[in-house]
């Protein structure tokens, strides 16, 4: 995982919750919080400090997944080059995310192991998605999309149901308000 995901959620985390709580939470890990941005660091790492979070601020691990992942949109949105103006919509953006986005990460590194999204279906009010990750960060993606409707000023009613059990793939239902 790129080290853009962990250093975002630090600065998250120094911002909601103060520098105390945040060198607490590295501090129960034996992390340094040293990360650079194009740095690949083990997923492990971040859900270990989210667990850490959560238990020092009462915040369940899947609220506090959402919160980053909405909270960090704009950032990665903003560090793809040729984004801006390519997709109209929140559905638009979700298929250039996989159609595009995914093919563009793994070209830039060779070691990355971006999510898969597998669209079941699509109209203009409604879309179905499988969402397929081995890190199992559904809570993130959720909250991702919820950064991504708030971005295009839509209103999106966003429902997930897991398909496997471990999280491992989970469905989204997304529908225009």
């Amino acid at each position: 995982m790129k080290g853009i995901i962990f250093s975002e959620f630090l600065e998250l985390v120094e911002d909601t919750f103060g520098l105390e709580i945040c060198q607490e939470m590295l501090d129960q890990n034996n992390d340094e919080g040293a990360y650079t941005s194009v740095g690949t660091y083990d997923h492990k790492d971040l859900v270990k400090l989210i667990i850490s979070l959560s238990k020092l601020t009462g915040i369940s691990i899947e609220d506090l997944q959402e919160v980053y992942g909405k909270s960090i949109f704009l950032t990665l949105f903003n560090s793809m080059p040729g984004l801006h103006g390519k997709s109209s919509s929140t559905f638009d953006f979700i298929r250039q995310v996989e159609n595009y986005i995914h093919i563009e990460v793994k070209k830039l590194y060779a070691d990355a192991n971006p999510p898969q999204f597998i669209f079941i279906s699509n109209t203009d009010s409604e879309m179905v998605m499988d969402y397929i990750s081995a890190r199992c960060f559904s809570h993130v993606c959720f909250g991702l999309i919820q950064g991504c409707a708030e971005y295009f000023n839509e209103n999106i009613d966003i429902q997930m149901q897991a398909i496997q059990q471990d999280g491992s793939q989970v469905r989204f239902t997304l529908k225009m308000q």
